[in-house]
């Protein structure tokens, strides 16, 4: 697993990060419970690339993250993400996956909470603004809720 500070540029983070907080991006619900998916907790979702590699949106949103490609090392995108979990009254985990069968997975952390991602041998990132983690998709881990931020916002990217 890598860890990159300061991912981006000043300019290009603060530019995806308007992007994805203006009140006007759509944001969908999603069932996310220990167990995986059902109706015991939830968070809201945006596609832009669905897990087989379907484009879900317009050429002018992919462009807004169009930073975030630059700065990596690709050969196929297979699905881009971004989760937003509101605050909530202690720090919630939630179920241990995994994001594809092979492949690279990175978050970039959008905003700083105490919320993080947790693998399943016991090591945590936390959630820091402008922080981007890089690791083997099929590492088994976990995001979580945040208790002293009105939200954790993290953009997800399954790549080859």
């Amino acid at each position: 697993m890598k860890v990159h500070k300061n991912f981006l540029n000043k300019k290009d983070f603060q530019n995806i990060k308007n992007f994805l907080t203006n009140p006007d991006f759509y944001w969908y619900y999603e069932n996310v419970t220990e167990s995986g998916y059902g109706d015991n907790y939830g968070q809201l979702c945006f596609n832009f690339i669905l897990k087989n590699g379907v484009v879900n949106t317009t050429p002018e949103y992919l462009k807004k993250i169009e930073p975030l490609f630059k700065k990596i090392k690709y050969n196929k995108i297979t699905r881009l993400k971004v989760n937003l979990l509101l605050r909530d009254s202690k720090i919630t985990e939630h179920s241990f996956h995994t994001d594809q069968i092979q492949g690279t997975t990175g978050i970039l952390y959008l905003n700083t909470c105490d919320g993080y991602t947790k693998f399943e041998n016991g090591k945590k990132v936390k959630s820091v603004e402008n922080t981007y983690i890089e690791f083997d998709s099929t590492l088994k881990h976990t995001g979580t809720t945040c208790t002293d931020s009105a939200r954790r916002i993290v953009l997800n990217i399954n790549y080859r």
